[in-house]
């Protein structure tokens, strides 16, 4: 067959296989017409015509399913398979064109035959054709190296394939390419160009894989690091349940559950989400590992958008403060104020609230029932001994054991945005070289500023603004000046002895009967018994030291009840009884004089503990002028002492004594109980009535107690805590008390049962004073009417200054 002639032969459709001439293939056959034309191939041992269709899916190919160049092939071996199918094995010879498709020949319709015409190779003396043949030498042992899957025998073949054609022919059959690329290189039918697109294709093969190999070689890097990973982890957990520790599930799938159901603002959902990815990659015994966990527990164990649902009913928060709280009337009243402002605004921005006063008169308690009767969580932390400033802003993540501040931690107890958050003993903070807590809480306290509170652990704004903020001191001179500026002062005075009995009958006695197992009535405490325990067994503001010995009563006698064997006895102390109970008195107070006596005049006093009486005993002796002041007095209490001297010379000549009488004499001053410290100015005219009745031998009135501040013209200025002194006065059985014309306003917050036991006379000038203290007989003047000259007997006077009024 040449190349102008034509040839008809058996036609057989190949799907998805291409076959170059030269190339022995294997062929699994199905299809009859197709099994018919290698049948008679075989028979006749004559040519087939093989041929690659257009698709594959196609059963029954027309000539348009089927690509014009083909190869001619001889069949040398036809094996018929059990399951209908043959397997043949046919060598390439030739390229062949198709030209027409017959269904059948002379009368046999077995097979379909195919018209063909011979396609000869061109520019087969080529002069690039040698060059192209060491190349694809070259190139091909190149590739055979990388790619293991093809025999040795078949590079030994083409190396020693002197025929350019058939060695060409023999690669392309061994390429890993698609059926459409080799179908082209079947119908190049110039020699140099095949060659050259062979070469081309090998090249690319071999950077693919080149490529594969690298892909590989990470893969398999990845997959032996992850496989050891897992062998660890494996191990790891093996030992854990060996020991117990291995149950919980998968810690990793849990904790990313946490965040993505935890409500998070976005930044810090994604903060989460980046620590979170970190963890996964790192080792589970590594010590980071560690501190990622735990920041991220740090994160979910924080409220960031839960509230609790409690509202601001003011009746309610009165009748919960009213049943928490004995008396502290005015701070209860501003309390309510405060949450009355709250509820209108329906916010908390505003003032934060101080709550200052002596131990135990229930400061943190109020705090408590605050909570309480607005619906909302209530924690509390304590800042005294606080010294570092890290303690309430937490520690950065750098340094080993860091954690969060106590303000975050307190908000990881609380469970919600919006508690109460008491902050107590805020006086009791000191600074150091590590900081200035107090500075650290001026962000926290500041309600411009801690809606974005950053804490150094987390390194996350954090929203405190909805927090209601309280704070407890028992001294204002304590906090720094900043933080008190942030905040409002409320007062908690001590209970008043009235308010003890009270709340020891009507609380303290009947907690401490429950704590110790008696019922209500197994004892009965007297209204005096309790008075003796509180006047001889207690000295403090608070009642805490009240209810320990009432406890101290209890545990007595439940002893006396098993000793005696009368184990429901009831027991009545009485008032003479608690000697034997609780030993002797440890406490005396202040009573009034039984007589009237020269020098010694009854002031009163105040401490953080209550209402006082005290004695002041004034002597005047031989001597050259000195003022002698004993009794542990305090600087102010001196000065008082100096001024009431003072105005008593300045008043010697009205008096009835002589001008230069001090030069003679010495006047000595005394506080008894000199081992407790004593100061303020409030003792000034009880100090200057000692001094002149000392002077002029007239006795001070027993029944009279007198307060008030003393100036050198002799003006009585205002005192605080009349309250107390009064009932100090009343318990004292004092009748009668002088207190500053100033302090007529503070009368109407004294209990009206106090009121009415005392004679209260209200004074402006030590005159008065001296005329109501001092035991004078009946129409008897103290002061002489004298000229105003004979007042500066011995002092020369000249000018103006004769005249001019005392």
């Amino acid at each position: 067959m040449t190349e102008n002639a034509s040839a008809i032969y058996p036609l057989l459709p190949l799907r998805d296989i291409v076959l170059f001439p030269n190339m022995v293939a294997p062929l699994v056959v199905g299809r009859e017409k197709s099994v018919q034309a290698l049948e008679r191939a075989m028979r006749e041992d004559s040519f087939v015509f093989l041929v690659t269709q257009r698709e594959a899916t196609v059963e029954d190919p027309e000539q348009k399913d089927l690509f014009t160049m083909g190869t001619l092939g001889k069949v040398m071996q036809l094996l018929r398979l059990p399951e209908g199918t043959v397997k043949a094995l046919v060598k390439g010879k030739r390229r062949a064109r198709l030209i027409g498709v017959f269904d059948s020949l002379s009368g046999d319709a077995s097979c379909t035959y195919a018209r063909l015409m011979e396609a000869e190779d061109t520019e087969t003396d080529s002069a690039h054709i040698p060059a192209f043949v060491r190349e694809l030498r070259k190139v091909f042992d190149g590739y055979c190296q990388a790619n293991r899957k093809i025999p040795r025998e078949v590079l030994q073949s083409i190396m020693e394939q002197e025929d350019s054609v058939r060695l060409v022919d023999t690669i392309c059959a061994h390429l890993p390419i698609i059926s459409r690329e080799k179908q082209e290189l079947l119908e190049s039918l110039s020699v140099p160009k095949r060659m050259r697109t062979v070469l081309e294709l090998l090249h690319r093969e071999m950077e693919l894989m080149a490529l594969e190999r690298d892909i590989n070689a990470k893969v398999k890097k990845k997959m032996n690091e992850v496989q050891r990973n897992f062998y660890l982890a494996e191990k790891v957990r093996a030992i854990q349940e060996e020991m117990g520790q291995g149950e919980g599930g998968d810690e990793m799938a849990e904790l990313e559950a946490a965040i993505a159901k935890k409500n998070l603002p976005e930044v810090v959902r994604k903060k989460a989400e980046k620590e979170f990815r970190k963890l996964r990659q790192m080792p589970p015994m590594s010590a980071e590992t560690t501190v990622v966990r735990n920041y991220l527990d740090a994160i979910l164990n924080l409220p960031w958008r839960k509230k609790s649902r409690g509202r601001i009913n003011i009746v309610r928060a009165e009748d919960i403060l009213n049943e928490d709280h004995f008396g502290l009337d005015k701070p209860k009243e501003r309390i309510l104020e405060y949450l009355a402002v709250q509820a209108q605004v329906k916010k908390i921005k505003g003032p934060i609230l101080c709550l200052v006063g002596p131990p135990g008169v229930g400061k943190t308690s109020v705090c408590k029932s605050i909570a309480r009767s607005i619906g909302r969580e209530f924690v509390r932390i304590s800042l005294g001994g606080v010294h570092d400033e890290a303690e309430i802003r937490g520690h950065r993540r750098t340094y080993i054991g860091a954690m969060p501040g106590k303000i975050i931690l307190a908000m990881q107890r609380a469970g919600v945005v919006n508690p109460v958050f008491c902050l107590d003993e805020v006086d009791k903070m000191s600074s150091d070289f590590r900081g200035d807590p107090a500075s650290a809480l001026l962000e926290v306290l500041d309600p411009e500023q801690n809606n974005t509170y950053n804490d150094h652990y987390l390194d996350l704004d954090y929203d405190l603004s909805q927090v209601m903020f309280i704070t407890t001191a028992n001294h204002l001179h304590g906090i720094p000046a900043p933080l008190k500026d942030r905040m409002e002062i409320i007062e908690l005075r001590g209970y008043t002895e009235e308010e003890k009995l009270h709340i020891a009958t009507g609380f303290l006695l009947p907690k401490q009967l429950e704590a110790n197992g008696f019922k209500p009535d197994d004892i009965i405490l007297p209204e005096e018994t309790l008075l003796g325990i509180i006047r001889s067994y207690t000295r403090e503001a608070g009642v805490r030291s009240l209810e320990r010995t009432i406890g101290t009563v209890c545990r007595k006698v439940a002893r006396n009840r098993l000793k005696s064997g009368q184990p429901k006895k009831k027991y009545t102390i009485a008032a003479t009884d608690l000697e034997e109970y609780l030993g002797v008195a440890k406490h005396r107070f202040g009573m009034a004089e039984a007589q009237d006596r020269v020098g010694l005049a009854t002031g009163m006093a105040w401490t953080e503990m209550g209402g006082e009486l005290l004695q002041i005993e004034a002597t005047a002796m031989p001597g050259t002028g000195k003022l002698v002041i004993t009794g542990k007095l305090g600087e102010v209490m001196q000065e008082s002492a100096q001024a009431a001297l003072s105005y008593v010379r300045s008043h010697s000549v009205q008096l009835g004594l002589d001008v230069d009488c001090y030069q003679k004499i010495d006047i000595h001053v005394h506080v008894p109980e000199g081992a407790i410290p004593k100061d303020g100015p409030s003792a000034g005219i009880t100090i200057a009535t000692a001094i002149v009745s000392a002077l002029l031998r007239i006795p001070v009135r027993c029944t009279i107690a007198m307060t008030g501040e003393i100036t050198l013209r002799g003006r009585i200025l205002p005192i605080g805590g009349l309250t107390e002194k009064l009932l100090a006065a009343r318990r004292g059985n004092i009748t009668q008390v002088l207190i500053p014309q100033e302090n007529a306003r503070n009368l109407r917050d004294v209990p009206a049962k106090i009121k009415d036991s005392l004679q209260i006379e209200l004074v402006d000038n030590v005159d008065e004073v001296l005329q109501w203290a001092l035991a004078l007989g009946e129409g008897e003047k103290l002061f002489a009417d004298v000229p105003m000259d004979s007042l500066y007997a011995g002092f020369p006077l000249t000018g103006r200054d004769t005249g001019a009024p005392l």
